[in-house]
């Protein structure tokens, strides 16, 4: 190339750079925290808002699920709705629900104007998750750029997860349940102020009529997919609703597929798992999510049932595995610049594997403590943190530019799933490992079967026994659970490195998806 040439060819490229780039990551990065610390801060004001609204059994379970299951249905619809009608518009209006939901549920007396907070709380989230990753995609031209602004977004993501508890101890316990979600409306209307001057729109337009038939089949097939799973982890292998859901969800999703192959203009390109890179991609998010969620929520019962750390305390000494995350995402952009994908993937997973499997080593030899745990939450944070960060990119690099909603819907609902799954697989494995590690207790009748169902129960009633035989009895079930989870732990680091193996053995070597802007 001449130096006119190469003169001509710079500046085109720094005029198709938006000089707008670094201030929509500002404000797609704040709207993401929010809505990362949004799936984790009810874990810390429930007990509050039971105490408070007195809700049953089972609608304590719908305040919990409907959020995660409204968020997971709605995201392939979601991600080709921004695709048609415009991403910032969908951004927007996600924000407008997810603030009206959050007014809803800060004026709520009873248990089910919760519920339905929740619920259009799941809304609002779907509408706003794809498009964030969208219009990344459609701003960041530069290749190199936009890697960057996929670990930023990675890096926000996971530490806001993370996060959450910690905000919400401190909010919850000076100000009450309702302050969980009186944090979203000032964040809310920023972002949409913020937004509609500042964004740019974008869409991809499409040719044909909505899919209406697609969209019913999707909802169902991943309502269904999401309620089975999490069912899974309440009501354990045996229970047969579970598997009736995962049964409904199977033959959703199929007829979904087939009919999405068979269609010009399809509402989720499902083709794209047809790449390698991008299925490898697409199962390190779901795999390194499964992990993480394992372990914040088994490690988060241990610290307050096993160790009686409060919430807050309990949500401070997780941090290190937010930290790490943040650490290793920002990093991987330049790792990417300089090595293989295939290589920079492959350690995220094994490093996660070691720290899934700290834990378990250090038992075989001595007792488990905070520094150990510690330790391990920093090493699967910074697995973690590399994993999802080089996965994120290569997934959207791999994605042609009119398909960017599907491919955010996509890797959002990895992220779901796999944390969901996480908590459901290995969080049944380490309750049947619990209870088959209990000794012979003096409870009977009724107390005896609550130790048996959960450390929480068992928890609850060594706290109404008191005296030295309550103090007795919880040393018994916290030396049961301790024994219990770093098993389950392995699991998820045998997974870990099983997609590790994938990873070498399938991505190509020469992939860098740093060095293209299409």
């Amino acid at each position: 190339m001449s130096p006119l040439a190469a003169t001509r060819h710079s500046t085109g490229q720094a005029q198709r750079l938006d000089p707008r780039r670094w201030i929509v990551l500002a404000i797609l990065s704040g709207s993401l925290l929010l809505i990362a610390m949004d799936t984790t801060i009810l874990n810390v004001a429930f007990p509050s808002l039971v105490s408070d609204l007195g809700p049953g059994s089972v609608e304590q379970l719908w305040i919990i699920d409907i959020y995660a299951l409204v968020l997971s249905g709605l995201l392939v619809t979601a991600g080709a709705l921004g695709d048609r009608t415009g991403r910032k518009r969908m951004l927007l209006l996600g924000f407008g629900i997810f603030a009206f939901a959050s007014l809803l549920a800060v004026f709520s007396t009873e248990a089910w104007h919760v519920i339905v907070a929740r619920a259009l709380l799941g809304v609002g989230g779907a509408a706003i998750m794809p498009s964030t990753l969208s219009i990344l995609r459609n701003v960041f031209t530069d290749a190199r750029e936009r890697a960057f602004a996929y670990a930023v977004w990675a890096a926000v993501l996971g530490g806001g997860m993370a996060l959450g508890p910690v905000v919400g101890g401190l909010l919850v316990q000076d100000f009450g349940w309702h302050s969980a979600f009186l944090l979203n409306l000032p964040v809310a209307a920023l972002v949409i102020a913020l937004g509609a001057r500042c964004l740019p729109e974008s869409r991809s337009p499409r040719a044909g009529r909505w899919d209406w038939w697609g969209v019913g089949q999707s909802i169902v097939g991943m309502l269904a997919l999401a309620g089975g799973i999490k069912q899974l982890g309440k009501s354990g292998f045996t229970a047969p609703l579970p598997w009736l859901l995962l049964a409904l969800a199977a033959v959703s999703l199929t007829v979904f597929v087939r009919r999405q192959l068979r269609l010009d203009n399809p509402l989720l390109q499902v083709r794209l798992f047809a790449g390698r890179a991008f299925s490898i991609a697409a199962a390190a998010i779901f795999l390194g999510m499964v992990g993480m969620g394992a372990v914040l929520f088994l490690v988060t019962q241990w610290f307050q049932y096993g160790q009686g750390y409060t919430p807050f305390e309990a949500g401070i000494r997780l941090l290190p595995a937010p930290l790490g995350l943040i650490v290793t995402s920002m990093v991987t952009p330049s790792l990417m610049q300089r090595f293989p994908i295939r290589h920079i993937l492959g350690t995220g997973l094994v490093v996660m594997a070691a720290g899934l499997a700290l834990p378990w080593v250090v038992q075989r030899s001595a007792e488990i403590g905070y520094p150990a745990v510690a330790a391990a939450l920093a090493v699967l944070g910074l697995g973690v943190g590399l994993a999802t960060t080089v996965a994120s990119v290569t997934l959207m690099a791999a994605t042609p530019a009119q398909d960017v909603g599907g491919a955010a819907a996509i890797e959002e609902t990895c992220y779901e799933l796999g944390a969901a799954l996480g908590v459901a697989i290995l969080g049944s494995l380490a309750t049947a490992l619990y209870r088959a590690n209990l000794p012979a207790l003096s409870v009977d009748g009724p107390a005896l079967g609550a130790v048996r169902d959960s450390v929480g129960e068992a928890a609850h009633v060594a706290q109404g026994i008191g005296g030295d035989a309550g103090r007795t009895l919880l040393d018994a079930v916290s030396a049961a659970y301790t024994t219990a989870i770093t098993p389950a732990f392995l699991v998820g680091s045998v997974l870990a490195l099983g997609a590790a193996a994938m990873t070498w053995a399938w991505i190509p070597k020469d992939l860098r998806p740093t060095e293209n802007a299409h």
